[in-house]
């Protein structure tokens, strides 16, 4: 049976590639087979995988609303946008999951021009300067002028001394983190140029995918149980990832939610950060 991506490119469908995305949801197996096995009884030839994704995500959301929540991550993210303001403040969230300490959007001057900076963040000493790469479309890949250009900006920056946690602070340390993925060569290149890679699939195992799902950073855009305006109302709140929401109702009050709702809100979270 052939599908066709989004991108338009047409392949076999890959019923094993559907059950590890099904699987990741926490949804268990008997769950997972029932899906599977209700999916396959509705394609036809030239489907789009948007339509069977879509059709997943509704059959998961019958079964709870967290296995959807899972399964809508990379979704969720883009949902962050769409001028990448919030992706930087999730992103922000990520290293400070990591026992970073961490600033964002400050304006530092390098030894040539002054430079507008995302994410800065400090751990044992070492301080890192963090530019986000924020994609609405989903095919949209960051290409090795992305790590060129930011490795201009990176030396710029390190020729000085900055007061940014405390004062006559040096960066040594730059990263670049995009939603979508990186090319072969903006790999190979930041490699070389010691510069590193954050994405959803990069590194193989430690990127935005396993982080999210390890350090429970699951944002808010990914909760079944709100409407996108009242998402976007949250992250103006500067409420930005699920778990800020776990055991903290004054935010949901202030959307104006019923305490019925508030309750079904504060249960999909709970679930999906496995709260007891």
């Amino acid at each position: 049976m052939k599908v066709v991506k989004h991108c338009g490119d047409i392949v076999d469908f890959d019923p094993i590639k559907l059950k590890a995305s099904l699987l990741k949801s926490g949804a268990n197996k008997l769950v997972v087979e029932t899906i599977l096995e209700t999916i396959k009884k509705e394609l036809y030839e030239g489907i789009s995988t948007k339509q069977i994704y879509k059709r997943a995500f509704g059959l998961l959301k019958k079964a709870a609303n967290s296995h959807a929540a899972r399964y809508n991550i990379k979704e969720a993210i883009r949902l962050l946008g769409p001028d990448g303001f919030f992706f930087e403040k999730y992103i922000a969230r990520l290293f400070a999951s990591e026992h970073y300490q961490t600033k964002t959007n400050l304006i530092l001057q390098g030894k040539c021009v002054t430079h507008e900076i995302d994410v800065l963040a400090k751990k044992d000493q070492i301080i890192s300067m963090i530019e986000c790469k924020f994609h609405m479309g989903k095919d949209t890949n960051s290409d090795v002028k992305v790590p060129m250009y930011i490795l201009s900006r990176f030396n710029d920056l390190k020729e000085k001394r900055h007061t940014i946690f405390s004062v006559n602070e040096i960066i040594s340390k730059c990263w670049i983190v995009t939603n979508n993925r990186f090319t072969s060569d903006a790999i190979t290149f930041a490699k070389c140029s010691g510069l590193n890679l954050l994405s959803w699939n990069y590194p193989e195992n430690n990127n935005l995918s396993t982080k999210n799902a390890e350090n429970f950073l699951y944002p808010v855009t990914c909760l079944t149980t709100l409407t996108l305006v009242e998402k976007d109302r949250l992250l103006i709140l500067d409420v930005i990832l699920v778990k800020e929401l776990i055991n903290n109702s004054d935010c949901l009050e202030k959307l104006g939610l019923s305490s019925n709702r508030i309750k079904n809100v504060l249960k999909e979270a709970s679930e999906l950060c496995e709260y007891i």
